[in-house]
C-alpha cells in the first residue's frame, strides 16, 4: 500500500510502498476514502512535539473508509461496510473509562500517534471502535468528523453544557472553533463568533453565528460582548491555544459564567483568581470526545442539523499531502478544512 510517513520533526512526509496490514484478531482492516488534515500533525511536523510511538510512522487521526478484510472473531461488520473510525481509541477498562471519562481514558491509544495512522491507503483498526456511517453522508468528506467536529461538539455540548437560548463566545474560527460555533447554534444558543479573518468570521455567519467580532476592529473586545450579551456570555470556549486569547475569552464570562479552553498550548496563563471566587466563574479544559457521543454527532450530521461537506474546502492525494500542510501553514482564509485522499 501507499503511505505518507512522517521521518521526523522538520521533514516532509515521505511517500512510500509499504506491506499491507493484516487483521489480526478482533481487528478490521479500512480502505481509506479520506483522512483529515489536522493541526495536530503539524505540531509533529513543525514543533518536534513526539510522538509516542517513534518515527518512521504514518500519521493522520480522522479516516473513513470502507471494511476490507476482518480479523478473527469480527462479526459486527462485513466487507465493504462504511465506517469512520474515532480519533481516540480508548481500554474501557481504566478508572477514567468506567466513570464515562473515556477521552481522557489512561491507557488511549491514538492513531497516527501511538500507532500508525490513516495517511495511507490502509489502516487497521479494533472492530469495537469503528462507527457506521449512514449513506446519506458522503463517505470522505464524513472523515472530519473524527476529529474537527466530535472534538467541539464535546467541547459546547459536555464540557460546556450549552443549552437552547445561552450566550455564547467563540475565540477562533478555524478547524475546530468553526465546528463550535455550528454545535453551539445546533443547540440553540446564540453565538457571537471572534477572529481576526473576514472570511473565517463569513463563514461562521453561514453556519450559525448570530454575530461576528473582527478582533482587529475593536478596542477592548470583552466590552463589546459584554454589550452584545447584556453582561457577557454564558460560556465561552477558545479554540486557539493562545494565552493571551484565553484571557480574553475568559473576560467575557458574566458572573457565573464558565470559560473552556479547547485550544493547545504548553505556556502559562495568567488568570485572575479573585473573579473566580468571587463571581463563582469557571475555567475547565476539553480533550476529544468520548465514544458514546460519536453516534449522536453522527445522526445530527445525517439529518442535516450540522454540516460536514461545506467544511472541506481542499483535497490532496498522499502524494501531494505536503501541499495540504503548506495550505494549513499559510493560513488561508478560505481553507475550513483540507483532507488527504489516498
Amino acid at each position: 500500500m501507499r503511505a505518507a510517513v512522517f521521518l521526523g520533526a522538520n521533514k516532509p512526509l515521505e511517500l512510500r510502498d509499504l506491506p499491507t496490514p493484516e487483521p489480526g484478531a478482533g481487528e478490521i482492516l479500512v480502505k481509506v476514502a479520506a483522512c483529515g488534515i489536522c493541526h495536530t500533525d503539524m505540531h509533529y511536523i513543525d514543533h518536534g512535539v513526539p510522538t509516542f510511538k517513534e518515527p518512521p510512522m504514518i500519521l493522520g487521526h480522522e479516516p473513513s473508509g470502507t471494511v476490507a478484510a476482518l480479523g478473527q472473531g469480527v462479526k459486527a461488520w462485513k466487507e465493504g461496510d462504511r465506517v469512520l473510525l474515532p480519533a481516540v481509541l480508548t481500554c474501557g477498562e481504566c478508572d477514567n473509562c468506567r466513570r464515562g471519562r473515556e477521552n481522557i481514558c489512561d491507557n488511549m491509544v491514538m492513531f497516527g500517534n501511538h500507532v500508525d495512522g490513516a495517511y495511507a491507503e490502509y489502516v487497521l483498526a479494533p472492530a469495537k471502535d469503528a462507527l457506521a456511517l449512514p449513506d446519506e453522508l458522503p463517505l470522505a468528506e464524513s472523515s472530519i468528523i473524527a476529529d474537527a467536529i466530535s472534538t467541539p461538539f464535546h467541547a459546547v455540548v459536555n464540557r460546556g453544557e450549552v443549552k437552547a437560548g445561552m450566550n455564547v463566545v467563540v475565540f477562533g474560527c478555524g478547524g475546530v472553533g468553526i465546528n463550535a460555533v455550528q454545535v453551539a447554534a445546533a443547540v440553540g444558543a446564540s453565538v457571537i463568533a471572534v477572529d481576526v479573518i473576514p472570511e473565517k468570521l463569513e463563514a461562521a455567519k453561514k453556519l450559525g453565528a448570530t454575530e461576528t467580532i473582527n478582533a482587529k476592529e475593536v478596542e477592548r473586545i470583552d466590552k463589546a460582548v459584554k454589550k452584545l450579551t447584556g453582561g457577557g456570555a454564558d460560556v465561552s470556549f477558545e479554540a486557539i491555544g493562545n494565552p493571551a486569547t484565553i484571557q480574553q475569552a475568559f473576560s467575557c464570562i458574566r458572573k457565573g459564567g464558565r470559560t473552556v479552553v479547547i485550544g493547545y498550548t504548553n505556556k502559562p496563563v495568567e488568570l485572575p483568581a479573585a473573579k473566580i471566587m468571587f463571581f463563582e466563574q469557571e475555567v475547565i479544559g476539553s480533550l476529544g470526545c468520548r465514544p458514546v457521543d460519536y453516534p449522536r454527532i453522527i445522526e445530527l450530521a445525517r439529518i442535516g442539523k450540522i454540516s460536514v461537506s461545506e467544511l472541506v474546502t481542499a483535497r490532496f492525494g498522499l502524494d501531494e499531502i505536503n501541499r495540504g500542510f503548506d495550505l494549513m501553514r499559510e493560513s488561508d482564509p478560505g481553507s475550513l478544512r483540507s483532507i488527504a485522499v489516498p
